[in-house]
């Protein structure tokens, strides 16, 4: 069954370091800043500011969806095009969740022994992104 090209979409994921998707896609999740929103082919251009999370890529109607881990970005989106461009990006598989708790009490206890405001303001963005890593693998809101 060959699948109907109309329907998909070009999709790029950039980080700072690769690229790490260029594929065509059916539809991708994205978790904006403002929520969740989807793309599929034709979908309105827009430009948005993506949060800590999950995106989905779906590559044909019916597949399984790859799922990527992002601490954030921004995301443009055109009738036949989506490219987001990451903060940071990594396969959800590639998440450890033993590692992650770790670095949350780590982050915690540092948190708590701050010499200033700009050492807690650090501490805190990196304990938030500790946490929506913990969230994308457990599925559940970190503490």
């Amino acid at each position: 069954m060959s699948e109907n090209t109309s329907q998909q979409f070009n999709f790029e994921l950039v980080s700072s370091e690769e690229k790490l998707v260029s594929e065509p896609a059916w539809q991708v999740t994205i978790p904006g800043e403002e929520g969740t929103f989807g793309v599929r082919a034709g979908h309105s251009s827009l430009v948005s500011s993506i949060r800590p999370g999950i995106v989905e890529i779906v590559s044909a109607q019916g597949n399984t969806p790859s799922k990527i881990f992002i601490a954030g970005g921004f995301a443009d989106v055109t009738a036949t095009n989506c490219t987001i461009l990451a903060e940071e990006a990594m396969k959800l598989e590639d998440l450890d969740q033993g590692d992650i708790e770790q670095e949350i009490s780590s982050l915690s206890s540092n948190l708590d022994n701050a010499k200033d405001d700009v050492e807690k303001i650090r501490l805190t963005r990196q304990l938030t992104l500790a946490k929506a890593k913990l969230t994308a693998i457990t599925g559940q809101l970190a503490a």
